[in-house]
């Protein structure tokens, strides 16, 4: 097999481990949550009210405004240091396109997008 071939089922290979491994793990704990609920219900325990809650609450929390702002500053820090990467590999290849600029703006307004969203959130923490 020469890399011809394995480079498309590497590529092929990670994106499935990053997108289907955790799904897997996730319904595998759940599994296992289910069966030791199961089992404590048969043996006649009682359940806790924080398990109760625990398996009852919605998982995705709502966006608050924390959340929304270091989400944002991640992504504008992604912008920034693909934009550096460019310009200086472009400064020392010697070439002075600096292309990679277009893709660098795209995570930065993302970043800034977020950063704004963070002002105008109606889920704001107080503030400590």
């Amino acid at each position: 097999m020469g890399p011809e071939i394995i480079v498309p089922i590497g590529a092929f290979a990670m994106v499935v481990a990053i997108v289907v491994l955790p799904f897997y793990f996730k319904s595998k704990e759940r599994r296992e949550m289910q069966a030791t609920v199961r089992a404590a219900i048969e043996k006649g325990q009682p359940l806790p009210p924080e398990v109760i809650e625990t398996l009852t609450k919605s998982v995705k929390l709502p966006p608050s405004r924390l959340r929304d702002l270091r989400t944002g500053v991640i992504w504008l820090a992604v912008g920034i240091g693909v934009a550096l990467a460019t310009y200086f590999g472009d400064f020392l290849d010697g070439d002075g396109d600096f292309d990679g600029f277009a893709i660098a703006s795209i995570p930065a307004v993302i970043g800034v997008a977020y950063i704004v969203l963070s002002f105008f959130n109606p889920n704001k923490e107080p503030r400590v």
